[in-house]
């Protein structure tokens, strides 16, 4: 982690009143002094939002300047008006900075099926373009504004050497329930002074986000507005990057990504544990994702971890539903580097001291072992509590 941020960017974060506490900012605005190459991953929700739809139209390209995010509403399910409310937004940001419209990308989160407040939301995208800034406070700010129900702001910045030039990649995520990304509700923005072309930038960033953010859930429920948003605006110098040096890049952009992404569920709606689970042995990263997802977003296995039960059986059962083929006598699991089952069968093992260890320590780590091939996969998820149940009783009511 470093303190700094890419060269040519800002961030703003203030309160505009769509949220009812006055402490909780609700806009936050990112811009760059230059057009910028602009990639995007969105939601595979049939049921999307506005903004998605507008980024939808404008990402890939090379001539963004700016991102704006609301919270507090969603702006989905919210038909025609909906609609313009988005473009209306992207106006106001191109007001506000002197921009084109066009130039601008929307994001929003929160309540689903309300009409957006723009008498709120557009004085406070003025107000936030009146207070941008290329320091780490206007970073958390603008992080702080994308936030609903995280409980701290997600932000991320690595620095790389490239052609003898420093590049910065810097991102803020959000999220904490409704995470069952298949890019869920989470958003995410990185910014980079590289320098990209079009077509890198699309496809580096849904590399890493196949790496990151889909490899993680809350309770499985994909989102109508997850959007993740790549922009690279060249500030560092130099021609797009390609061969060691894109690979490079490449490798620093999967780790800001998965850095976010693993805050996320960390941060999960009333979660006291993140679980880590990794698989092993597959034949192919695609079964490996798939048997990975499947125990994650089990309700059993969730529900044991959060009352520090190493219940094997869960996790066992979980993979064997996932709908992947392999042979149950060649399944070994892990739990927290001590061995529950091996080759099929269960293995003696301490209850009460493998219990007070998942009691201690809020990281619970998951490795299950098929012996099938040489791929694996990485997938993390928070336990589910009761604290998430009422929360998500009570979201709108």
């Amino acid at each position: 982690m470093t303190d700094a941020l890419p060269q040519g960017f800002q961030f703003a974060g203030v309160y505009a009143g769509v949220k009812q506490d006055p402490h909780k900012k609700d806009v936050a605005l990112i811009v760059s002094d230059r057009p910028a190459v602009a990639a995007g991953v969105f939601t595979q929700n049939l049921v999307c939002a506005a903004p998605v739809k507008l980024c939808r139209q404008r990402v890939p390209g090379d001539n963004v300047r700016a991102v704006v995010v609301n919270s507090g509403n969603a702006n989905a399910c919210t038909g025609d008006q909906g609609d313009r409310d988005a473009e209306a937004m992207a106006a106001a940001v191109a007001d506000a900075c002197g921009l084109d419209a066009s130039q601008a990308l929307v994001m929003s989160t929160g309540v689903i099926g309300r009409i957006m407040p723009m008498d709120k939301i557009g004085p406070g995208i003025a107000a936030a373009a009146e207070v941008l800034g290329a320091t780490a406070d206007h970073l958390d700010a603008a992080a702080r504004g994308m936030m609903t129900t995280d409980t701290h702001p997600k932000t991320c910045s690595r620095q790389v050497e490239l052609e003898g030039r420093t590049v910065t990649v810097t991102g803020m995520a959000k999220g904490a329930a409704m995470i069952g990304p298949n890019l869920a509700t989470m958003l995410a923005v990185v910014t980079t002074d590289a320098a990209l072309a079009p077509a890198d930038a699309q496809a580096l960033l849904k590399d890493a986000a196949d790496e990151s953010f889909n490899c993680i859930s809350v309770e499985g429920h994909t989102s109508t507005n997850d959007t993740v948003l790549l922009l690279a605006n060249g500030a560092a110098g130099g021609p797009p990057l390609t061969g060691s040096d894109l690979a490079k890049f490449q490798a620093t952009l999967v780790e800001v990504c998965e850095e976010l992404a693993v805050m996320i569920p960390s941060d999960g709606e009333g979660a006291t544990h993140l679980i880590t689970v990794e698989v092993h042995g597959c034949r192919t990263r695609a079964d490996a994702v798939k048997i990975a997802r499947t125990v994650a977003d089990s309700p059993l296995v969730k529900t044991a971890v959060s009352g520090h039960d190493p219940n094997w059986g869960r996790i066992v059962s979980a993979a064997g539903y996932a709908g992947v083929p392999f042979d149950p006598l060649k399944v070994s699991l892990l739990m927290n580097s001590s061995l529950l089952y091996e080759h099929g069968v269960p293995v003696e093992f301490d209850e009460a001291t493998i219990s007070a260890g998942m009691k201690a320590d809020r990281n619970c780590h998951l490795v299950l072992i098929l012996e099938e091939g040489d791929q694996s996969a990485r997938f993390w998820t928070s336990d589910l509590t009761a604290e998430y149940v009422r929360l998500n009783a009570d979201y709108t009511t």
